[in-house]
């Protein structure tokens, strides 16, 4: 069983014909279950902050518009992400047993990154020595 986890959130865009990426957060969590909730967090936080509840929060009048129905629909994607026990379940496994978890969604602009790893899979492999081979 891994003890400890590496979580980053990165959302990644086009500027100036590069591919950037721009981190929304990392968190190192000392359990499984603290990891799985924070990835659950920033998969709602992200989701919010592109879909706000309009009654809910203080948006000016015309700040949101609707987009095309053609553009994948990222915070519904994440929401049902958190929700889904069966995807939870799947990426705690993944998590326990030592490999790296990517979930990652996109719309027309942006794609949105989950991350999570092991501490322990990271040290492990950086204590396995390096396959040299001769070539020539």
């Amino acid at each position: 069983m891994h003890d400890e986890f590496l979580c980053h959130v990165t959302a990644y865009g086009t500027c100036g014909g590069q591919r950037i990426g721009v981190p929304l957060g990392s968190y190192r969590a000392p359990t499984l279950a603290l990891a799985l909730w924070w990835l659950r967090d920033r998969a709602s936080w992200i989701a919010e902050r592109l879909d706000p509840q309009p009654e809910i929060s203080r948006i000016p009048p015309s700040a949101l518009v609707p987009v095309a129905h053609s553009v994948p629909d990222v915070p519904a994607v994440l929401r049902a992400w958190c929700g889904d026990a069966a995807q939870q379940e799947l990426v705690a496994e993944e998590l326990a047993a030592g490999r790296l978890i990517r979930i990652a969604t996109s719309d027309d602009t942006t794609e949105y990154e989950l991350l999570a790893e092991s501490v322990d899979a990271l040290r492990m492999q950086r204590t396995i020595p390096a396959l040299v081979v001769s070539v020539g």
